[in-house]
């Protein structure tokens, strides 16, 4: 085999590796660790904390990070305009939630009321829920629309004369 067909074989071989593997968390979407510290940084931008609850080797958690949420990221229309942050609903790592109490991400996904993965939700930086959970994918050609609906009413809370702080 030759040097090219090495690195050939090498490159196909990291490609099939999951994203765990290679050691890319969730695509380039930050993982939870300090809610509160999160809420803060919101909302003094004003603008929603996204946190999309996964599930180890899980092809629909892929799917909603790598279609929908890094090429939110990405695009300079909408980067910025939320925070987006990424949680393994599976876990027991720790986990700093919105009121600055230590708890797990597992214990945090039960408090919210997330069984399923993928589910996104989208809070205040007070906190609050905005908008209903995004449970699951699906259909596929309606889903950004969704997304776009949670993002745009968690804003509406935000910027509306409660300000979705409390």
């Amino acid at each position: 085999m030759t040097w090219r067909q090495s690195c050939l074989a090498l490159l196909l071989v990291l490609l099939a590796l999951p994203a765990s593997a290679t050691g890319k968390s969730d695509a380039g979407v930050t993982e939870a660790r300090n809610l509160q510290q999160d809420a803060q940084v919101a909302g003094r931008k004003g603008i929603p904390v996204l946190i999309v609850f996964t599930a180890p080797d899980y092809r629909y958690c892929d799917r909603v990070i790598n279609y929908y949420l890094v090429p939110m990221q990405r695009n300079p229309q909408t980067a910025g305009t939320v925070l987006i942050r990424s949680m393994d609903m599976t876990k027991t790592t720790r986990l700093v939630d919105f009121s600055g109490h230590v708890t797990t991400e597992r214990a945090f996904a039960k408090s919210m009321g997330v069984h399923f993965a993928p589910t996104v939700m989208v809070f205040t930086p007070g906190g609050k829920p905005g908008a209903r959970p995004l449970v699951g994918l699906g259909p596929e050609d309606y889903y950004g629309g969704f997304l776009d609906q949670a993002i745009a009413a968690t804003r509406a809370k935000i910027t509306g004369p409660a300000n979705g702080r409390g």
